[in-house]
């Protein structure tokens, strides 16, 4: 993967051939150390027994054999050398498929994942050799959206792009700040199917225009002769997500999310018929709980407009799909930025401003209000990193923006006894399951975000991790004092909260089912 991404470069961008080959090491390095944290706690097939003996963890293998390295690079966000690698059987191992390769699977699901980390990799030193020289200064929200460089911060196929040449990953990754020329498709009234308030701006006529990613258009247009783009294209910013894009004159204050049949970490971005159904009623519906809490200044939620598929031998395309949803800009005043918080741990902490213990409580007290009452009133938000957005005055918080409401999940007895009659919906995210409810708020909101606040403010400002859980704890504990008993809290401040396996998932049959694994909850002894 190297050797071919090395010689695209030479061809598309000869002047980062050299530092895509010095930050080769340790983008390896990287995906090794959180392949081996995955070994460290995930239920992996291969894998007999875990054992730690002072500083080491050694993994004891099934098909015979050990693996042994220092265990605090098994950790989340742990800071990994470019000189790591595992003692295995034969020797040192520095490549990650050479890791995965000792479970001795043989199952096309290995195989694909294998792929996906070499992959990753080499999107993980290309971002890096881009950056050499330091990250460009954030000014605005779309500058903090793509100020992310390594991806994701736990998963070790953070910077996955199955599907992307080199060329397209500098042409459309938001790492590498591109401008993306999005395509309008021709879609005949008869051939659309779609949902909510579709824009004035993309009609022709009876005509809907309905944006296309670039990619898509090269690569699953081709296969749908009797459709057409049109001349007219719409200049936009991608954002953290990559298919999803912020215009920058054409529907300037919204942001459209296209569909894109390239991996991406866990999954193909494709765009759902349930997901754009839903989108328009389920914002309408959260966004009147929300009301109702009372907490709508603290926390707003970026509505999906309208959206829409194409209609391909009478069903609705997941390839050719898009949605429109709110920009953030329209719930930002003067000298505001929105910021992921993913953002935030992958710049340090230095977007932000002042003590760090003052600095999350305050966030603490703008987001777990409204999250937790909604969650008690049978709402639950996939409140990661992503799509959680802190709004900063002055690098401090004063509000939180939540997008893409397809990850939400919805109680249906909880949300009747508040009062609120459910619309129809098309998706699977309606259910009585109450661990499935608590498991996406805290998998995302406590072992994502605020372990992720918590990991860099301890890293970036010398914070005590115990002072920052225990003000976490604090705020949790007073909005749990003033709501009905429903166990959530005993969850929020239970042993051990969910972690999704990603590893783990990757490697089943069915590999877009979320799997989780528990971990020890910092808030445990702060209740």
């Amino acid at each position: 993967m190297s050797h071919a991404t090395i010689d695209e470069l030479r061809r598309v961008r000869p002047d980062l051939a050299e530092p895509f080959a010095a930050a080769l090491p340790g983008a390896r390095a990287e995906v090794l150390g959180r392949l081996w944290g995955a070994f460290s706690r995930e239920a992996l097939p291969g894998i007999a027994s875990r054992r730690h003996e002072a500083d080491a963890l050694t993994v004891a293998l099934e098909p015979g054999g050990s693996l042994t390295s220092p265990a605090v690079y098994a950790r989340r966000f742990a800071q990994i050398p470019a000189e790591f690698t595992v003692a295995g059987p034969d020797g040192p191992i520095i490549e990650p498929a050479q890791l995965l390769a000792v479970l001795g699977l043989r199952t096309p699901a290995a195989r694909r994942l294998a792929a996906e980390l070499d992959n990753s990799v080499a999107n993980l030193a290309l971002a890096r050799a881009a950056h050499t020289t330091g990250s460009a200064p954030v000014a605005d929200s779309a500058d903090a959206e793509q100020a992310v460089i390594d991806g994701h911060p736990q998963h070790p196929c953070c910077r996955t792009r199955t599907g992307l040449s080199v060329g397209e990953v500098l042409a459309y990754a938001p790492e590498h700040h591109p401008v993306v020329d999005v395509a309008l498709l021709a879609v005949p009234a008869d051939r659309w199917q779609g949902v909510g308030d579709w824009p004035q701006a993309l009609r022709d006529g009876g005509t809907v225009l309905m944006p296309v990613h670039p990619w898509q258009r090269d690569h699953v247009l081709v296969h749908h002769p009797d459709l057409a783009v049109t001349e007219q294209t719409v200049r936009a910013r991608p954002l953290l997500s990559l298919r999803t894009l912020a215009p920058l004159d054409v529907l300037a204050g919204c942001h459209i999310k296209t569909a894109l049949d390239v991996q991406v970490t866990n999954y193909r971005r494709t765009i759902s018929a349930a997901e754009v159904a839903d989108g328009p009623p389920l914002s309408d519906l959260v966004c009147a709980v929300i009301d109702k809490t009372g907490y709508g200044d603290s926390l707003r939620v970026l509505r999906e407009l309208g959206g829409g598929s194409v209609r391909v031998g009478g069903a609705a395309s997941a390839s050719l799909a898009a949605m429109i949803r709110e920009g953030c800009e329209q719930h930002l005043g003067p000298g505001e930025i929105a910021v992921p918080l993913t953002a935030v741990h992958a710049t340090g902490a230095g977007l932000i401003a002042g003590d760090p213990v003052r600095w999350l409580v305050d966030f603490a007290d703008l987001v777990l209000p409204p999250a937790l009452t909604l969650l008690s009133m049978g709402i639950a938000l996939e409140a990661h990193g992503q799509n959680t957005l802190v709004v900063l005055r002055d690098g401090l918080p004063v509000r939180v923006l939540y997008r893409d409401l397809d990850g939400v999940r919805i109680h249906p007895g909880r949300l009747d006894a508040h009062g609120f009659t459910l619309p129809p919906l098309t998706g699977n995210r309606v259910g009585d399951d109450e661990w499935a409810l608590r498991t996406k708020l805290f998998g995302g909101l406590l072992s994502g975000v605020f372990s992720e606040l918590v990991d860099v403010l301890c890293r970036a400002r010398n914070a005590d991790p115990e002072t920052l859980w225990a003000a976490v704890g604090a705020v949790g504990r007073r909005v749990y004092d003033d709501l009905p008993d429903t166990g959530d809290a005993t969850v929020f401040f239970g042993e051990t909260l969910p972690l999704k396996a990603t590893v783990a998932m990757r490697l089943a049959d069915d590999s877009g089912k979320a799997q989780w694994i528990a971990v020890p909850n910092p808030l445990a002894q702060h209740h």
